[in-house]
């Protein structure tokens, strides 16, 4: 209360001497050197003085805000919130946008009707119009690829909402944040789908480690979301504020409310907040009217390449990568990174109290299980095997040098030349997947690689192919990775691209060639 009171005493004494009509003000040394009155100093008297001739209604707070204030305070004091969510839409622009395909009066009917199911203030105005046409107009393609992504991502964002009373429109916040990139980084730091902060993800429960980080984890993310969300509009009682102090922090909604004179709805007081935070709700309300109406505006949904109710998880035992999971069930690197993104070096961890777990298709999840000792002794062989050198340190001969082209990605770059995209980051000091176009990569290829131009994959694969080769018949039972094992050096994916198979699924009978170099 002692500091509060000084704070309020500093603020009152700066405005009281801007009010001064060019009063002058003591320096330093006038200050120290001042005679005492009663003990104290004779200029803390004269702020006193100053303060009691100012009138009542100077010094009363608007009780409201205060009271928003305190609540917060109570909630999480001295707390590092009011830094989290930083990921913003700064440059929105609100001039009118000519788009004859939607009218004016369709768009009002149909805000009308957004009003009146869901909590949020839906109503028309020039602003939002001016958004919802822009995004119409000049990202159809970029929202599309959204609406086909969300598929995946909204179930499970709609589950962990709804455990916690949050309105399911939400989920649409997280397109605002992060475009519904799991492993999304803004210039300041916050990450992952709903952009936290490191010390507020660790407040609430996401582990953020050198091997893990949990902001990045879809369901334990929303989760983490669900409960600041849950917070703040225990405070603000309206979503709209909820949402404005998400981004910009709880102090800053407060204060654009004490300088609008005290007014609650968002449009009021939006003047008043940062600019960023002034373009946040419309970009949020336009989404959630764009994928509303995503039919009536000609928008396709697309079924995702995976669907969240065809994956599962289950909890690892011993440390694995992602690389060896792909080598065992013969799904790809992407996919696996796709449905596991809290990884940050694709190294699931093992540690006793934690509670690790590896997402799969549900097709790879029964043979995951049922060879769960093999897997786990082939990854625990794989991990002794680095002790040994690496191979720059002796046979730098078979190295080359790679230039990263358009459309290239590890997974590609890593099945091109028999090696893994653990390796490859290895090689190269990567600590992400990210490439760019023209990037130089040291590479030391497992399997012979043809440099000769080739416009098929199959010439590819016949010379890879060529001299020492064997057919197998595949017998009931089998599977990718059994057959791989019974043939040192080869891998799961060596015999998808040999034999040009896109799935897991074998038939007995089925002929594999197999290349023994």
């Amino acid at each position: 209360m002692v500091f509060r009171f000084l704070i309020i005493v500093f603020y009152l004494f700066s405005n009281v001497c801007i009010s001064q009509e060019k009063e002058p003000t003591p320096g330093v040394n006038d200050v120290i050197t001042d005679s005492l009155i009663d003990g104290k100093p004779a200029f803390v008297q004269t702020i006193r003085a100053k303060i009691d001739s100012a009138s009542v209604k100077d010094l009363k707070d608007l009780e409201m805000a205060a009271l928003f204030d305190e609540k917060w305070r109570l909630e999480v004091y001295n707390s590092t919130l009011f830094d989290t969510i930083y990921k913003s839409v700064t440059e929105l622009s609100f001039e009118p946008v000519d788009y004859p395909e939607l009218p004016t009066d369709t768009l009002k009917a149909r805000l009308k009707e957004l009003d009146a199911r869901t909590p949020f203030n839906v109503e028309y105005n020039p602003a939002l119009e001016s958004v919802i046409k822009s995004y119409l107009k000049h990202r159809r393609k970029s929202l599309q690829k959204l609406m086909t992504l969300s598929a995946f991502y909204f179930p499970m964002f709609e589950s962990e909402l709804d455990n916690y009373n949050i309105p399911l429109e939400i989920k649409y916040l997280a397109i605002v944040e992060s475009a519904l990139k799991p492993r999304a980084k803004s210039r300041v730091g916050a990450t992952g789908l709903w952009q936290f902060m490191f010390s507020t993800g660790k407040m609430y429960g996401l582990d953020v480690s050198s091997y893990v980080d949990e902001r990045s984890d879809p369901i334990k993310s929303t989760e983490a979301a669900s409960k600041y969300l849950a917070r703040l509009y225990k405070i603000f009682g309206d979503w709209d504020l909820a949402l404005a102090a998400y981004n910009s922090g709880p102090g800053n909604v407060t204060k654009a409310i004490r300088r609008s004179g005290g007014y609650q709805n968002y449009w009021n007081i939006r003047p008043n907040l940062p600019r960023e935070t002034a373009g946040y709700l419309p970009a949020f309300l336009a989404n959630m009217y764009i994928f509303e109406y995503a039919e009536a505006h000609g928008f396709k949904k697309y079924k995702p390449e995976v669907a969240f109710f065809e994956t599962d998880t289950l909890r690892v035992k011993q440390m694995i990568t992602l690389d060896q999971v792909s080598e065992v069930t013969g799904v790809t690197i992407e996919e696996l990174q796709f449905l596991n993104p809290s990884y940050k070096l694709d190294i699931i961890p093992f540690i006793k109290k934690e509670n690790y777990t590896l997402r799969l298709p549900n097709a790879a999840i029964g043979s995951f299980v049922n060879n769960e000792e093999k897997i786990y002794a082939y990854a625990k062989a794989e991990f002794d095997k680095r002790e040994k050198p690496l191979p720059q340190f002796f046979n730098a001969s078979s190295r080359i040098r790679y230039k990263v082209r358009s459309g290239d990605y590890l997974g590609k770059i890593s099945r091109k030349y028999g090696v893994r995209v653990s390796q490859i980051k290895k090689w190269n000091g990567l600590r992400s997947n990210n490439l760019k176009i023209g990037q130089r990569l040291t590479i030391y290829p497992r399997t012979p690689h043809v440099t000769a131009k080739s416009s098929s994959s199959k010439r590819t694969t016949s010379k890879a192919l060529a001299g020492n080769i064997t057919t197998y018949i595949v017998k009931n039972g089998d599977s990718l990775w059994s057959i791989s094992q019974k043939f040192p050096g080869v891998s799961v994916q060596n015999i998808k691209d040999w034999n040009d198979i896109s799935g897991t699924k074998l038939k007995p009978g089925m002929k594999l060639k197999i290349s023994k170099g």
